[in-house]
């Protein structure tokens, strides 16, 4: 799985200009399943992703993580984090899952930070979606997690 975490202060997913989700400070995730990919790496996601520590603590040292600050998560799909530039210009989306994997791990990573979080907000699987976030820091980490 790869997933794009950033640190924000505010972040929110709207699709036909209605918000979908929408936290305060707390990690907007994008989230993008691959063909191997399977349950237990999307339940591993979501362990790294509440365990994560970079959020400030009092020596303003990332040290924190996202239950340690009380803060939410947004997740939201993305198949393109797996696009392959390499052959042009044009990217190569093949290396992304296919629509019901994906769909499937993408629901089963917002069904588990639910079940062990409790901010939690997300897009839409497969819309044409709009994500509007402060980034803060900026910080901004690539996660990829294989079986």
């Amino acid at each position: 799985m790869i997933a794009l975490v950033q640190h924000v202060t505010r972040a929110e997913v709207q699709v036909g200009g209605a918000s979908m989700g929408a936290i305060d400070r707390g990690l907007l995730v994008l989230v993008c399943a691959e063909p191997q990919d399977d349950e237990s790496l999307a339940d591993r996601l979501v362990a790294k992703l509440l365990k994560l520590r970079i959020f400030a603590d009092a020596s303003a040292k990332m040290n924190l993580s996202v239950v340690d600050v009380n803060g939410g998560l947004l997740i939201v799909s993305q198949f393109t984090l797996a696009a392959d530039v390499s052959g042009g210009n044009r990217p190569s989306f093949t290396g992304a899952a296919d629509a019901e994997l994906g769909r499937r791990l993408y629901e089963r990573v917002v069904a588990t930070a639910r079940s062990l979080h409790p901010r939690v907000a997300c897009g839409e699987f497969g819309a044409d979606m709009q994500v509007g976030l402060v980034n803060d820091g900026p910080v901004t980490i690539p996660i990829t997690l294989r079986s």
